[in-house]
């Protein structure tokens, strides 16, 4: 029967939901227990779990490297990141109020981080 909704799936979601809901029927016709706990908040949840991970790793070492260049370290390594953090917005490494700009990004990707936990 399974074969049938596996041959008709569209993509990686629909055919978790339609093995998870395979092996769901499995558990409950042969009596195992089966703790439905983790699948509680659904499919979006799996992707996200992923997804935040490495946001939350890409945003600490941001972070890091905003640190340093607000701290005075110049090197091109950490240039071309501080750049790359600025680099939808019209950010020039020459403004004034560049600290400034540098302490709101730490606050957001730190926000974002808090949010994420």
């Amino acid at each position: 029967m399974l074969v049938t909704y596996l041959e008709a799936s569209r993509d990686l979601c629909e055919t978790d939901s339609i093995l998870f809901g395979g092996a769901l029927a499995v558990c409950r016709i042969i009596g195992a227990k089966l703790s439905t706990a983790e699948r509680t908040t659904g499919q979006s949840s799996a992707i996200t779990a992923w997804r935040t991970r490495i946001e939350e790793r890409i945003a600490k070492a941001l972070i890091g490297r905003l640190i340093c260049f607000r701290s005075g370290n110049t090197r091109a390594r950490i240039v071309r990141t501080v750049r790359m953090a600025f680099g939808q917005t019209n950010v020039s490494l020459s403004q004034p109020d560049i600290m400034q700009k540098l302490t709101e990004r730490i606050d957001d990707l730190n926000q974002r981080i808090a949010a994420w936990g």
